[in-house]
């Protein structure tokens, strides 16, 4: 069966780091990404990559400090996070998916989701 799982979450000072990692298992997948919801807010695109880990592409508020990678023979997905901000404060989650969309930054285009892991960024 598919699952796909996050890890890595927790509390950090601002201008700390942080690795999350999504262990998708059943199947492979060509899209993985990461979302992120704050409460009272709409979840937010963060990042995605492709099967061969040479497209990604990243949200405004966090190119420049986040990093998309994927191990395929882990089957695994890591989103590195440098110089946190409290804003970066959310539950993150994992998403896969079998196409390339070109509104992959919707949440509604990706079919498979983890379950979240939280993110929490102390001033």
């Amino acid at each position: 069966q598919v699952q796909v799982v996050e890890s890595g979450g927790g509390l950090v000072q601002a201008g700390g780091s942080l690795r999350l990692s999504c262990a998708a298992s059943g199947r492979t997948f060509y899209a993985m990404g990461w979302f992120r919801q704050a409460p009272g807010k709409e979840r937010e695109f963060v990042a995605a990559i492709k099967w061969s880990g040479g497209n990604t592409d990243y949200g405004d508020s966090v190119k420049g400090r986040f990093t998309i990678s994927r191990d395929n023979l882990k089957n695994t997905v890591y989103l590195q996070m440098n110089s946190l901000k409290p804003e970066d404060t959310a539950v993150y989650y994992c998403a896969a998916d079998d196409l390339w969309s070109r509104r992959r930054y919707l949440a509604t285009e990706w079919g498979y989701w983890g379950q979240g892991t939280q993110v929490t960024v102390s001033s």
